[in-house]
């Protein structure tokens, strides 16, 4: 740490530094309550996702167990790609899902059960919310990592920064208080002397 210095110059800078962290401090706060907010919305968007697909797995479970037939669903349906765009919260770059793609193989439909077509649906339909949970773990991921550095900032600001600059600006108020109250003191011993010459001389 560089040594204080005790100057006019050195109190003005402390004191812009202290009304600059000052004025961040709110913006930092600000920002906190909304990445908060932000974590809560996706954590809730994630569940309810979860719930979805832990449904639509439940009645798809029960539709094979109705049929003896033995259908390979596997090797029907393929997920090639999922869609995003970047969006922007608090100043963090997230990813948003947009769409899953998948691509289903033919199969013969005559040799094939007609709930078939269903399940094949309704698989591409689990995909895409897989692939949605994986999206919201991504934003989640993003966002609690930039409330983790957002708080850290908040403190330094309050536990570090601020109470440092008011006491460097204690410090040098004190240090140019004495010099000036011995500047005043030497003045009036030096005018006292002064004084003393001067009734010498006429005397």
């Amino acid at each position: 740490m560089a040594k204080l210095k005790l100057t006019k110059t050195e109190l003005k800078a402390q004191r812009d530094a202290l009304a600059r962290f000052q004025r961040f401090l709110p913006t930092l706060e600000l920002k906190k309550e909304q990445l908060i907010q932000q974590i809560r919305r996706v954590q809730h968007e994630y569940d309810t996702v979860a719930s979805q697909q832990a449904q639509l797995e439940r009645q798809l479970s029960a539709w094979v167990a109705l049929f003896a037939e033995d259908v390979a669903f596997a090797d029907k349906v393929r997920l090639i790609q999922v869609h995003t765009r970047e969006g922007n919260i608090a100043g963090v770059i997230i990813p948003i899902f947009e769409r899953a793609e998948f691509a289903v193989a033919d199969y013969d439909l005559f040799s094939t059960p007609l709930w078939v077509d269903r399940a094949v649906e309704m698989i591409q339909t689990i995909g895409s919310l897989r692939a949605q949970q994986l999206i919201l773990a991504e934003q989640q991921r993003r966002l609690s990592h930039e409330l983790r550095i957002t708080i850290q900032r908040i403190n330094l600001f309050e536990k570090v920064k601020i109470p440092e600059c008011r006491e460097n600006i204690r410090r040098i108020q004190i240090y140019l208080g004495d010099q000036q109250a011995n500047a005043v003191a030497r003045g009036k011993i030096a005018k006292g002397k002064l004084a003393d010459m001067q009734i010498g001389v006429v005397a």
